[in-house]
């Protein structure tokens, strides 16, 4: 595999990537990717003590310093938590991102997922992701080499769709040997665990994760995993190269 493939992921708050996807970044890092990490909003939402622009700020710069210890760049498109819509202006947006990082593997949020910001970010992702390659699509130049990525959407959170449905998953990428660094990169997100704890009830922010990928690395007989399903329609390509390049 050549290196400088360019991996994307496209979620909806800062430290979703860290919790859904942050091993197979930091697997992709490992195998000489170069990996981006975005978010629609800076969580201005998350804090039962702050106000949205002071949250904003401290989230900010938890999702820069995440983003470094997985080996990547982070990115804020500042849209507002809680309202992120599947609009024009936040498609321009995405294609204005996915046109200067030239993304050969896009990684977003399940269509169907516990909130609204998660569906609408995945829409948002699979419409950039379709249409950034068309030269009229934005101001910023079409880098050589700029085509339909793969696109993989993540594990819903709890596994479970909004229903209790389990998602059709398509592949498991074994996460063992980078969950020590998944784990520090999610608890550079040190705001969140006071939010979490007063707004969901939930005071195990890294456990949490850990037991997401416990029951996926259980499935494949490992002891951490990350799952995925593949976005296989017209005109995007068919092999899993995630499988390929990591799958059991």
């Amino acid at each position: 595999m050549a290196n400088n493939r360019i991996a994307l992921s496209l979620l909806a708050h800062p430290d979703d990537a860290e919790f859904l996807c942050g091993g197979t970044l930091i697997r992709l890092k490992e195998a000489g990717w170069d990996i981006h990490v975005a978010s629609m909003t800076p969580g201005d939402c998350g804090s039962m003590v702050h106000n949205r622009w002071d949250i904003a700020s401290i989230r900010t710069k938890e999702n820069t310093a995440a983003a470094k210890i997985m080996g990547g760049t982070y990115h804020c498109l500042d849209e507002r938590d809680l309202m992120v819509v599947f609009d024009k202006p936040a498609i321009q947006k995405c294609i204005d991102l996915m046109r200067r990082a030239k993304p050969d593997l896009v990684i977003t949020h399940a269509p169907k997922d516990y909130m609204m910001d998660h569906e609408m970010t995945s829409l948002l992702a699979r419409a950039a992701s379709f249409g950034f390659g068309a030269p009229n699509a934005s101001q910023f130049p079409l880098l050589p080499g700029s085509h339909v990525p793969y696109l993989y959407y993540c594990d819903p959170v709890e596994g479970t769709d909004p229903y209790g449905n389990a998602p059709a998953l398509t592949t498991w990428i074994d996460v063992t040997k980078q969950t020590a660094k998944k784990t520090k990169a999610l608890a550079a997100h040190k705001s969140q665990r006071d939010w979490l704890r007063a707004h969901h009830g939930m005071d195990e922010y890294l456990e949490s994760m850990r037991r997401q990928s416990a029951m996926r690395g259980k499935e494949i007989n490992v002891k951490y995993a990350e799952a995925f399903t593949q976005h296989r329609g017209h005109p995007y390509p068919k092999n899993d190269i995630l499988a390929e390049l990591f799958g059991v």
